[in-house]
């Protein structure tokens, strides 16, 4: 006889992360698994509209046309449950058509050819990190300081089983920690190249999703979960490697440290950050984090370790004898976790080999809260505020042309479509309905 905890590791989640970061899938018999990924599973493509909630957006569709949503083996992730419960069970898939050609609105597919043009270009790849802060309700820490080793004892629990179901997982954790708000807490991962990191990102905040339900709590990673409290942030750490594996970010002579190759990356990054908001703050609780004062960043400009950047330099530590060249690394502010980590990079790539390639001149480096300055200051030097809410980031996009142009036709079409919808869904709610909302949803 079968127990319940050994049957659950006979199925497998056929997974993808779609347009508004959420993971979908189809759940087949492990043993097909090998077979799924010659063949696929079909996927109705108007299922790529739907929204965060119980509706689906207008599309270009409706119910003609399939996705082939096929596994890739090498992201398969398995996680038992130690009390013998149902295992995470998944792997991630890229969606194909009929003929195997990339499907044009898979996120997965929109990343692999960004990095690929990347590497094409300049033979520079990615590497990436991210961390992740989260709203862990059903801990009583009411009046635990910030930071402390009460809080951390607290969650301490739910922490030691999150970072060993990660290393499970395949992903590298490197920290754990209470946060700023009342029951918040952070987990940082170790960097990866190219399209793994979004693929650990999806991994990381579905096993801490995981982890919370086994211990009876409700992790949410919503950008802003109740009024008063701490935004809850993603921000994407990155460096670039050469075509022969060396540190190529770090050049003591550049601006601000960075190579002339990084440099212009980061020209770009900075220059269409106020249309890259859609894609990487893309709800409407979003704006309810992002601002000026909140370390969340609220202007587009680079900064030397200042946390009010949207893009920012992080410096290593110089006497720990890690070689500045391998530590030095930027950082994208203006992030969360209601965005499609393949979206995100994917756009990320393609400003700065715009950058790279029109050859763009470093923004001046913020060394204090670009709020702070006067208008005509922030004027001198270029700093841009960002949209203050999904419809003026939605409005950047649509006006930033080379910005549009790096989106499919199709895919970008939909994914206005998706948030006009969200935007239409949720315009007559209260703002501590809208939190709740969001915060159920992620």
């Amino acid at each position: 006889m079968t127990t319940h905890g050994e049957a659950a590791h006979d199925l497998v989640l056929l997974a993808w992360n779609d347009l508004v970061g959420l993971t979908r899938g189809r759940g087949v018999p492990l043993e097909a698994l090998d077979e799924r990924s010659r063949k696929g599973i079909n996927w109705a493509k108007a299922g790529q509209a739907l929204t965060p909630f119980d509706d689906i957006a207008d599309n270009p569709w409706g119910p003609v046309g399939e996705a082939h949503m096929t596994p890739d083996l090498d992201t398969q992730v398995l996680v038992p449950d130690p009390d013998g419960g149902a295992p995470l069970s998944f792997v991630l898939c890229d969606g194909l058509e009929a003929d195997g050609s990339p499907w044009d609105c898979c996120t997965r597919g929109f990343l692999r050819d960004a990095l690929q043009r990347l590497e094409a270009e300049t033979g520079l790849r990615l590497r990436a990190a991210t961390e992740l802060e989260f709203a862990l309700n059903g801990i009583p820490l009411r009046g635990t300081p910030p930071f402390s080793l009460g809080a951390f004892q607290a969650g301490g629990a739910f922490g030691r089983a999150a970072i060993a179901a990660l290393v499970q997982a395949g992903v590298e954790p490197e920290t754990f920690e209470p946060e700023f708000g009342t029951s918040q807490f952070e987990i940082c991962c170790a960097p990866t190249e190219g399209l793994a990191a979004a693929d650990r990102i999806v991994v990381m905040r579905e096993t801490i999703r995981e982890v919370a339900r086994r211990h009876g709590l409700h992790a949410s990673l919503s950008p802003l979960t109740a009024l008063g409290v701490p935004g809850n942030g993603a921000h994407l750490h990155f460096s670039f490697l050469d075509a022969e594996g060396r540190p190529a970010t770090h050049d003591p002579a550049g601006h601000g440290g960075l190579s002339a190759t990084a440099a212009a990356f980061a020209a770009g990054v900075v220059a269409h950050m106020p249309a890259l908001c859609a894609i990487t703050a893309p709800a409407p609780v979003s704006y309810k984090r992002i601002g000026p004062h909140h370390w969340s960043s609220g202007y587009a400009c680079l900064g030397g370790s200042n946390r009010e950047a949207g893009l920012r330099i992080v410096e290593p530590r110089r006497h720990s004898g890690d070689a500045e060249a391998t530590g030095l690394h930027l950082e994208y502010r203006p992030i969360d976790s209601t965005c499609s980590p393949y979206l995100a990079l994917g756009m990320l790539v393609h400003a700065g080999l715009r950058g790279i390639r029109d050859g763009l001149a470093p923004p001046p480096l913020v060394g204090r809260d670009p709020d702070d300055l006067s208008p005509q200051e922030r004027e001198a030097q270029g700093i841009v505020a960002l949209p203050g809410s999904l419809e003026a980031a939605l409005e950047a996009l649509e006006a930033d042309t080379a910005a549009a142009g790096w989106l499919p036709p199709r895919l970008r079409e939909v994914f206005v479509a998706v948030k006009r919808k969200e935007l239409e869904m949720t315009a007559g709610l209260g703002e501590p309905e809208l939190l709740a909302k969001y915060a159920n949803a992620y």
